[in-house]
């Protein structure tokens, strides 16, 4: 049976930022319908990585592609069009929006009718449209369990609640391949069971193939089918869970277990 095309590829992708080398030669592949995180020290060159895809950082070398087409060149607001979401390491919601509103502005690359419908709103398909995009909106905010603050102002909510708006924000684009910058750095265990599972749902239940940056390393290994390793900008590792956590030079770079050979060396230099 022939092996399903990848839905990203990153083909020996470099980025550099005058001298300093953020990433170097990575690449890799992530299929469809799985949740793919990228793991390693902080300055590994994860969340470069992601800017990269999402189109914020434009490659030194290399290339991406996205189902098939090299979206290198390509515009973010493009790159959201043909299917890609994400959300942020740091909160990028509008405060002084309430949570309806901020998920909305999701839906608005989706929106079809024209400016001179629009002014005719009542008698055009404008009003239609938006009831419309309004379901799908509701509905996203019953997945995420967020009714109960769905006409609150963004800026009041706490910060585990403003990270599930923001997922729910990257959901309304309907995309194919949603990017998950850190969703659970600074949240309680409580709130991380909860957006893990959210995560998975959204996986298994929606269809979304996820690729997903996160330090909390019980998480990535609960959740992801796969898992790649960057340290210093370098791919070190990648495999199933299992099989990165038994590498060598993962400990090493990323757990900072002492290397075998080394401690076995520096025993026979003792003895």
């Amino acid at each position: 049976m022939k092996a399903e095309a990848p839905i990203l590829a990153a083909e020996g992708v470099s980025l550099r930022f005058g001298g300093v080398r953020a990433l170097a030669d990575v690449s890799f592949e992530v299929r469809p319908g799985e949740i793919f995180s990228i793991i390693g020290p902080n300055g590994a060159g994860k969340t470069s990585m992601v800017n990269c895809i999402s189109g914020r950082y434009r490659p030194t070398e290399g290339r991406i592609l996205f189902d098939g087409q090299d979206i290198t060149r390509t515009a973010t607001s493009r790159r959201a069009a043909l299917g890609i979401g994400r959300t942020f390491q740091n909160l990028a919601l509008f405060g002084h929006m309430t949570v309806l509103d901020n998920i909305m502005v999701g839906r608005h690359h989706l929106l079809r009718t024209g400016f001179v419908r629009g002014m005719v709103y009542w008698l055009g398909g404008a009003q239609r449209e938006e009831l419309a995009h309004r379901r799908e909106v509701e509905e996203i905010i019953d997945f995420l369990e967020i009714q109960h603050v769905r006409k609150a102002v963004a800026g009041t909510l706490s910060y585990g609640l403003r990270k599930r708006v923001e997922l729910a924000r990257a959901m309304a684009l309907k995309p194919k391949l949603i990017l998950l910058d850190e969703p659970m750095a600074g949240m309680n265990l409580e709130e991380k069971e909860d957006m893990a599972r959210f995560i998975v749902d959204l996986n298994e239940e929606l269809g979304m193939t996820v690729l997903m940056i996160e330090h909390d390393m019980g998480v990535v290994m609960d959740i992801s089918h796969r898992v790649m390793v960057l340290d210093f900008g370098r791919r070190i590792a990648a495999g199933s869970p299992e099989e990165v956590m038994a590498d060598a030079h993962v400990k090493r770079a990323y757990l900072g277990e002492p290397d075998e050979a080394a401690h076995d060396d520096a025993e026979h230099a003792t003895a």
